[in-house]
């Protein structure tokens, strides 16, 4: 029934095959210009699980805390002392930029010249204070004295200012939405001229962010260090700029090889371009559906480059060797699809499925990307299994006579190889496997979700960015990496001694956990308030027990702060942990939870979690929970595509376990050179699975027509070999040899991607001529 229907439709496609490529031409110029419209976008939403019950306690109180999505601006003076008449110029300036640049809530912007930085200190009549930086500042010898004794008295060094005086903080919280401009409300039609604002361009704010701060004020003395997760997203979108280079070095590796393995100048060029359609296909149906191209999602065209050029070599293989049998080039190519549609649309729809067992993990970018890799890797079924044989049947190709010596020599391998699909050679197979797959799966249980280094994971620790990040670290108390534990009680909560004696347990019980470096909270803010009302004596820093004293200590603390909202029901709780890393956020993480079980009544919850870490703990436990999950899904989505091709168990079973170890080897490899599995890292392995299963495929669908017939399992596979072990080896070492140019990407989290995938190109194409063959000689002991 199958052949029948495959029969018909090439009868149908070739007798047609002028007008089948004039509409592929059609729907390639409109993709093509639905192409060049794509724009890189990123959001900070994309990147966080938002129905995380993490996410969801912080978007509930963004509003009134700020969220995750912030800035950090240090202005350094190189000469390690900010008090001077020049620097304070330009502080002044670079705090009125920053104010003043859409996207930026410009009432959550905090430096030494905002006037929500106060100084309080104890005078003989009580409390005196005012602004940091008096409204009758001078910017001279006097009043920078001034300023720094008010800095002093504000408890500031750490936070806004550094522990050695050399540098100054700005913080800015950023806006999801900003208004359109009058030219862009001019340009929108329809109800869209009623819609004033549009999403924060958050690429475009990094540039405004590097070309109005740092090109604009560093010079030799003042250097100018950014960091957040808008100006991170900048860096890595400027970084992929350099993809385009690799994918250009990709292109013409990958043409010198085909041209090696075809000996065709024109069998060469035609597999390429129906690549390249098939990359100008994707990118348009990305610009259809409405999508942008994510920074961290701009490799996946570099992928359906490589899985195409992977099929665009079976096919032109499949051709060369009907020509060299004697047929002519369109008898050729009209056989060579028969051939392969069957075998490769399966194989491309389990890697289509498989790509979009993504969907089920709750973060936005991973969700693009199995959208953007499966859109590729369907057209793929068009450009490079329907396109190609039509393109190829209208050149000619001279039929070359092979040489003897050469051909005798391949033949040889091929019968060297065909060794393992016998008994005793597949018994040492699985034994190997076996071993093999043990270490691995010891190796791989000690993976570690999240990042493990310092700085911005996706870019390399010597980056203009993680090297701010560095500074910034080194230079003030307060770390850029920290967590915010929301406290939500009944209004007026703060006037009890109960409550508020309840958060200080908190923060001391948790304050005291390994990676925490400091804690805030408005109970800890308020005891130090209560000693100063008692002449700063430290034995009076405590929390008053009566509601009158308690509402004069926490009267001093402005909402400004964080530490409190409007009416004093949600009073968060700031954790300063030494670094992000996967082990730090898991050892705090569980610390909250198990203190916040202990002391959470009807009237009083601690609930994680807000802040740059918080936001981070929710994703790894979201990738964490998504991983088994996902891996079931893709596993599932090729065992069920496998057995609806083959109709046999024990073939589905010999494609699907070498892939299998070899995901486990990967992860155990990742474990080895401490790579985390974190956004970036979590969709390598569903991609490797779904190329790699390419492979098992192509030479199983050649042997079980063989093994049908009665032929035996050596024989079946030999000639498996000899009619697709060519095109499989030499795929697998292409795609490797592509992607480990990766390596000396400027992006880490490329560089990561290239190693993992090389691994797992080259592994899996050993999994199916190794260890495929040796499951055959065990489930096809007897040739039927």
């Amino acid at each position: 029934m199958l052949e029948k229907l495959v029969n018909g439709f090439e009868t149908h496609l070739f007798r047609n095959r002028m007008w089948v490529i004039l509409s592929f031409m059609l729907i390639t110029l409109f993709l093509g210009y639905q192409a060049s419209q794509l724009k890189m976008d990123a959001a900070f939403s994309k990147n966080i699980p938002l129905n995380h019950e993490y996410m969801k306690t912080y978007t509930k109180h963004q509003k009134d805390f700020g969220g995750a999505n912030r800035i950090m601006v240090s202005v350094e003076d190189t000469s390690g002392n900010i008090f001077n008449p020049e620097y304070f110029e330009t502080l002044k300036q670079v705090h009125d930029e920053l104010f003043f640049i859409p996207g930026v809530e410009r009432s959550q912007v905090k430096s030494l010249y905002s006037p929500s930085t106060r100084f309080t200190e104890v005078v003989e009549d009580g409390f005196a204070g005012g602004p940091v930086i008096p409204a009758d500042f001078r910017n001279d010898e006097y009043g920078l004295n001034v300023v720094r004794d008010n800095v002093e008295k504000a408890g500031i060094v750490g936070r806004l200012v550094s522990n050695d005086y050399s540098s100054a903080m700005l913080t800015a919280q950023l806006m999801d939405f900003v208004a359109k401009t009058d030219e862009e409300m001019a340009e929108s039609e329809g109800a869209e001229k009623d819609i004033t604002t549009k999403p924060l361009n958050t690429i475009q704010f990094a540039k405004q962010l590097e070309n109005q701060l740092r090109g604009k004020y560093e010079t030799e003395t003042i250097k100018i260090h950014i960091i957040g997760f808008a100006k991170m997203a900048g860096d890595v979108a400027e970084g992929a700029k350099g993809v385009l280079l690799f994918f250009l070095i990709a292109i013409l590796i990958t043409a010198v090889m085909v041209y090696l393995f075809s000996k065709s100048l024109i069998l060469t060029v035609l597999p390429l371009v129906c690549s390249l359609v098939a990359v100008f296909w994707q990118l348009g149906l990305l610009t259809v559906v409405g999508f942008g191209l994510d920074p961290m999602s701009i490799l996946v065209p570099f992928l359906v480059f490589a899985i195409g050029v992977s099929h665009g070599v079976q096919m032109i293989n499949a051709v060369r060797r009907r020509v060299l049998d004697g047929q002519n080039t369109k008898a050729a190519s009209a056989s060579a699809f028969r051939s392969l549609l069957v075998p490769g649309g399966v194989a491309l729809l389990s890697d289509t499925v498989g790509f979009l067992t993504l969907l089920a993990i709750d973060i936005g970018i991973i969700r693009e990307l199995a959208i953007s890799a499966s859109l590729g890797v369907a057209v793929i079924i068009l450009t490079n299994l329907i396109l190609l044989p039509l393109v190829i049947s209208y050149t000619t190709i001279k039929p070359e006579k092979e040489d003897p010596v050469k051909k005798a020599k391949i033949e040889g391998l091929w019968r060297s190889l065909s060794k393992f699909a016998t008994p005793k050679y597949a018994v040492i197979v699985l034994v190997c496997t076996a071993v093999l797959y043990g270490f691995g799966f010891q190796q791989a249980s000690n993976i570690k979700i999240g990042d493990l280094q310092g700085g911005a994971p996706a870019l390399h620790l010597d980056s203009r960015y993680n090297q701010d990040t560095f500074h910034i670290t080194d230079n003030y108390s307060i770390t850029t990496d920290y967590m915010t534990v929301i406290v939500e009680a009944t209004p007026e909560a703060c006037t009890y001694h109960s409550i508020l004696n309840e958060i200080d347990q908190f923060e001391w019980m948790v304050g005291n956990t390994p990676g925490v470096e400091s804690t805030a909270s408005l109970a800890s803010v308020s005891k130090r308030v209560n000693a100063g009302f008692n002449e700063g004596n430290p034995k009076w820093q405590v929390l008053p027990r009566t509601t009158a004293s308690l509402v004069q200590a926490v009267g001093r603390v402005p909402t400004t702060s964080g530490l409190l909202n409007g009416n004093c029901s949600v009073m968060p709780v700031f954790l300063f942990l030494k670094d992000h890393k996967a082990e730090t956020i898991e050892v705090v993480t569980a610390k909250v939870k198990q203190v916040a079980e202990q002391l959470n009544t009807d009237t009083l919850q601690f609930k994680l979690a807000s802040g740059p870490v918080g936001v981070m703990a929710a994703t790894n436990e979201a990738v964490s929970e998504a991983q088994l999950p996902m891996m079931i899904y893709v596993y599932g989505a090729v065992f069920v595509l496998c057995l609806i091709s083959f109709r046999s168990i024990k073939a589905t079973i010999a494609v699907i376990v070498p892939l299998y170890v070899v995901s486990t080897l990967a992860q155990a490899l990742m474990t080895w050179l401490d790579i985390g599995l974190a956004v970036s890292t979590l969709p390598v392995i569903a991609l490797g699975v779904g190329i790699g299963v390419d492979y098992g495929i192509y030479i199983l669908s050649t042997m079980s027509g063989k093994l049908t017939q009665g032929m035996a399992v050596q024989q079946a596979y030999f000639e498996a070999l000899v009619e697709r072990g060519s095109a499989v080896i030499f795929t697998g070492l292409t795609l490797a040899i592509g992607v480990s140019t990766w390596f000396f990407s400027a992006l880490k989290f490329q560089m990561d991607m290239g190693i993992l995938l090389t691994f797992m190109f080259l592994v899996n194409m050993l999994g199916a001529i190794i260890i495929l063959p040796a499951l055959s000689a065990v489930f096809w002991r007897k040739p039927k």
